[in-house]
């Protein structure tokens, strides 16, 4: 499923991440699509760490992210993770259901914690059977050999892959009422992404102090403006699962409210962290060779904004447009009034890049259809639209669609 082609807008160096205190990293070959193939990440976190999520809003979710929200709720902490790459278990019915309680099981002994203290995220194939009896004995193995230092992160990275052609990974220090703390992410997802709650799969990982409802609280938040605002494809994936694990082990004091001014200065690295690791996605977008930024400002509200910026990031019209470099900006006024918000065609103008395009409902009088066709010849590319309406203001990723995510998909499962 992987490509063995790295994407072009993948960044020249990935980071290196520093261990965090309290969690220990494993990657194994388990057999769960293919052979010879590293399929699965285990994580032990110290006694102790809390837990916050956000998950898919498909209607039909896999049985991991049934069982991860469940486990939330139960409020027992989180001991360990276990994620496999090759297999969704998703559209498993009952079979699905068992699959997940046994790797739970099996891992709750090796982590000597309760089944519920275990979170489990997969991705692959939706409708296959899974067997988890691949993790007997794999999920003691990494136990025994799990490790804090660079090299497991990046190997934690590559372990949750499928169709990326790179890992993503990013870091972020920062301090709470002077005591120092760290933030580490990982990522995967290159297709299936138009989330609008998560991603594929990510993973942040603290020393940080600080309750389940704190956590949740700043991950929700700051979702709305990282993953929430990324697409590669206007699918939303069964297996979405975005998760953030407090160990606790920084020793900061008590924070007890997720607006305590003392969380600023983390709140702002965690939202940052994430806005880089769901930029990541969509520099990995399925056959992508550009990356898109688009910016919408004069919407009614933030909302509607927002509701526009996707339509304009998910019209296959305009992503093959940037994908062929055609400075095509009726595609893009065709996706302004698709979106089904207020709008008003003779207050709207357009920009690719700094070169305004339209303006009050024609071709601006200036238009160059060089300079235009200049700005999407760069492998990154703003669109920003003004619709003169209000203060309502959203901004999203994307990338271009080419024949490349057609060759990937049409040979997903072969």
């Amino acid at each position: 499923m992987s490509s063995t082609e790295i994407s072009p807008l993948a960044p020249a160096t990935a980071p290196s991440l520093p261990e965090i205190a309290g969690v220990r990293i494993a990657t194994a070959q388990a057999g769960i699509r293919y052979k010879n193939r590293t399929d699965v990440l285990y994580v032990g976190l110290a006694e102790g760490t809390q837990v916050a999520g956000v998950f898919t809003r498909s209607r039909c979710p896999s049985a991991p992210v049934d069982w991860c929200r469940d486990a939330l709720k139960a409020g027992k902490g989180a001991r360990a993770l276990v994620v496999n790459s090759g297999n969704a278990n998703a559209f498993t019915g009952l079979k699905g259901r068992e699959a997940v309680a046994l790797t739970a099981d099996i891992a709750a002994r090796v982590a000597a914690c309760a089944p519920e203290a275990v979170m489990i995220a997969s991705t692959g194939v939706i409708g296959e059977p899974l067997d988890a009896r691949k993790f007997d004995g794999v999920l003691a193995e990494c136990a025994g050999r799990a490790e804090g230092g660079a090299e497991a992160w990046a190997q934690a990275a590559q372990a949750i892959m499928t169709t990326d052609t790179f890992p993503k990974l990013a870091t972020r220090r920062v301090e709470i009422d002077g005591v120092p703390v760290t933030i580490n992410g990982i990522a995967k997802g290159a297709g299936m992404i138009a989330p609008d709650m998560a991603t594929m799969l990510s993973f942040a990982f603290t020393d940080a102090a600080l309750p389940q409802d704190v956590l949740q609280e700043l991950l929700s938040a700051g979702t709305k403006t990282s993953f929430n605002c990324v697409t590669v494809d206007g699918d939303t994936s069964t297996s979405d699962t975005l998760l953030l694990f407090a160990t606790g082990a920084a020793g900061n004091a008590a924070v007890t409210r997720a607006d305590d001014p003392r969380l600023a200065g983390f709140r702002a690295a965690l939202d940052d962290l994430l806005i880089e690791l769901a930029q990541l996605v969509a520099r990995d977008g399925e056959g992508a060779n550009k990356l898109v930024t688009v910016e919408v400002e004069g919407a009614e509200s933030d909302p509607s904004a927002h509701r526009i910026a996707m339509s304009i990031a998910n019209s296959p019209l305009v992503k093959t447009a940037v994908a062929g470099e055609d400075a095509n900006w009726g595609r893009v006024v065709m996706a302004v009034g698709k979106a089904g918000e207020p709008a008003d065609r003779d207050r709207l103008a357009i920009w690719f890049g700094d070169v305004r395009v339209a303006v009050q409902g024609a071709r601006d009088p200036d238009y160059s259809e060089e300079a235009a066709s200049a700005v999407m010849r760069r492998p990154e590319i703003t669109v920003r639209v003004d619709l003169g309406l209000g203060q309502g203001r959203a901004r999203v990723w994307t990338c271009d669609l080419t024949k490349a995510y057609v060759a990937i998909n049409g040979d997903y499962r072969s």
